[in-house]
């Protein structure tokens, strides 16, 4: 029992201190061994640090795992309780509210979504059309019977007693890093990317998306965190758009690093500049020189400190976000911010 107690202590100031969250228990036992090594001493703190924001990041994760699960009960609870009450069988209920009152799909719809793949599709078009046709119909019955239960669930008593994980912030600097949207918003959303990295592309578009969905409330800051086992010049692209932010136009280059990623050769950088309208001679100096090598190695340090291990990360008034998240994440997280959780 002592041993147990001792470990789940160890466990909480692992915890409390990669999430940058030092509780007057933690304060108190940080320095306690948690091995030696011919004596030489290895403390909570030690193996805090090395798991940086980690394991908050898996609490998230199992907190969404959870929510999703239970909001499915939920659902298959209310269908079941309606089905009921009418007598009838909860895929008669589903027939007659959802399947009769969604509409086909229209062959304009499957034309529109043909035309938009017909690059990438293979096989015979009847059969691609049918595909689409039948995808296109999946969707609209799950929207319909996403909406009959949101209508069920609104004339119920559901109480969700599912908390999520504490909230745990860590200090992100956020000194001479370029900003888009408003400069005192009351959340701050920093992202450390890599401009060659296809995830943190795809991240742009929901970015985009956060920014018009809160405008003066959100601000964005990127910081650099180029892969470059995985993307090798990508640490060169990143030291070409802080040259670009020399001359203010940081976001007009981001964007069209992103745009022609992963073409990232010194001719592109070159003619991405002259794109943007850049003092070219100016800029092509300001690369071939590394004058930013030193303030993209201190951006990978600051990430790493704080846990980051892949491309995207975020941190939303600090508090952590791995991976390329869908909006309605970032919404959830940046309306709790604004309610002040």
């Amino acid at each position: 029992m002592l041993a147990r107690t001792r470990l789940n202590v160890a466990i909480g100031v692992i915890v409390a201190g990669a999430l940058g969250v030092m509780p007057v228990l933690a304060e108190t036992t940080a320095t306690e061994p948690l091995a030696e090594v011919n004596g030489d001493t290895i403390a909570a703190a030690e193996v805090a640090r090395g798991l940086g924001t980690r394991l908050s990041t898996l609490e998230e994760q199992i907190y969404a795992l959870k929510r999703q699960e239970l909001e499915s009960l939920i659902a298959q609870r209310l269908l079941a309780q309606e089905a009921a009450r009418r007598g009838i069988s909860v895929a008669a209920l589903l027939d007659a509210e959802v399947t009769a009152k969604v509409g086909l799909v229209t062959e304009q719809e499957i034309e529109t979504v043909y035309q938009a793949n017909k690059a990438r599709v293979r096989g015979d078009e009847t059969v691609v059309r049918e595909n689409i046709r039948a995808s296109l119909q999946q969707q609209k019955l799950a929207v319909g019977r996403e909406r009959f239960v949101g209508s069920l669930r609104s004339q119920s008593n559901v109480v969700v007693r599912l908390q999520p994980p504490p909230v745990v912030r860590v200090a992100v600097s956020t000194d001479g890093a370029p900003i888009r949207g408003a400069a005192a918003a009351p959340v701050t959303l920093v992202e450390f990317s890599d401009f060659h990295c296809p995830f943190c592309n795809r991240a742009q578009a929901t970015l985009k998306q956060v920014l018009e969905h809160y405008p003066g409330k959100v601000r964005l800051v990127y910081r650099d965190f180029p892969l470059d086992r995985l993307h090798p010049q990508a640490s060169q692209a990143a030291e070409a758009a802080r040259c670009a932010n020399d001359q203010g136009k940081f976001w007009e280059y981001h964007d069209v690093l992103y745009t022609n990623a992963p073409r990232g050769a010194s001719e592109d950088l070159h003619r991405y500049a002259e794109q943007v309208g850049l003092d070219v001679p100016k800029f092509d100096q300001c690369v071939s020189t590394g004058a930013h090598r030193a303030g993209v190695q201190r951006d990978m340090e600051e990430g790493s400190r704080l846990g980051v291990t892949g491309t995207p990360a975020f941190f939303v008034n600090g508090r952590p976000l791995q991976g390329a998240q869908p909006l309605d994440t970032f919404v959830r997280v940046i309306e709790e911010e604004l309610r002040g959780r």
